[in-house]
């Protein structure tokens, strides 16, 4: 009888197991573009694209239209994950990220959060597969200009791009403002309290505008 109880209670934790490591995966979509395709190929794990069309592919995309129907929704995943974050509930983290990444392959942070994330539990492939990634989308904007000048400014497609990047930087916005019709002109403070000034080029936040009122 105990050695019946043993082995039931054997199975039981060993299935609470597996179902605590069952995790969502990121739906991709199911569109024949650019931006579908490539969201496929790298969660293959084929990493070596090029980011910079990879992103741009995304305001062509359909799938962008329905990102931004879903932005109030990616917004509170966002909150979500900062929350699970506070608890360390890592499973929870897992799935919202990829949640987020199920709307927007682009987002960087849902990137870094996730590959942070598998970094703490250890899961290394997973979690240098999405370093590859974030640090991939982030290098095709920063290593395309210096972000000093209009004429220079950091390339994005979208505005969190802009503050994904200040973040990173370690610096806090005072003030933003267009400048020569096409750049946000970034007044911020770095931690020593000096003000520096960064620009990003915003043309493609423009077109992404255009395209999302087309039919």
């Amino acid at each position: 009888m105990i050695k019946l109880l043993l082995i039931t209670l054997t199975l039981f934790f060993n299935l609470n197991n597996v179902i605590g490591q069952t995790e969502m995966e990121v739906k991709v979509p199911k569109f024949d573009d650019n931006y579908s395709k490539t969201v496929q190929i790298l969660e293959s794990g084929k990493t070596d694209i090029d980011y910079k069309s990879f992103r741009e592919s995304f305001i062509e995309s359909k799938q962008f239209k329905i990102a931004s129907k879903k932005s109030s929704k990616f917004r509170e995943l966002e909150k979500e994950m900062y929350r699970q974050m506070s608890e360390s509930k890592y499973d929870s983290i897992i799935t919202t990220t990829k949640k987020m990444l199920s709307i927007d392959y682009t987002s960087m942070i849902a990137h870094k959060i996730l590959r942070q994330t598998y970094t703490i539990v250890g899961d290394t492939l997973n979690a240098k597969k999405y370093k590859t990634i974030q640090f991939g989308l982030l290098k095709s904007i920063v290593n395309n200009g210096d972000g000093k000048s209009c004429e220079n400014g950091w390339s994005v497609i979208q505005i969190s791009e802009e503050y994904f990047i200040l973040n990173m930087l370690n610096v806090e916005l005072d003030t933003q403002k267009i400048a020569g019709g096409i750049c946000d002109q970034m007044e911020v403070v770095d931690k020593n309290g000096e003000k520096k000034v960064y620009y990003f080029e915003i043309s493609n936040v423009f077109k992404g505008k255009e395209n999302l009122k087309e039919k």
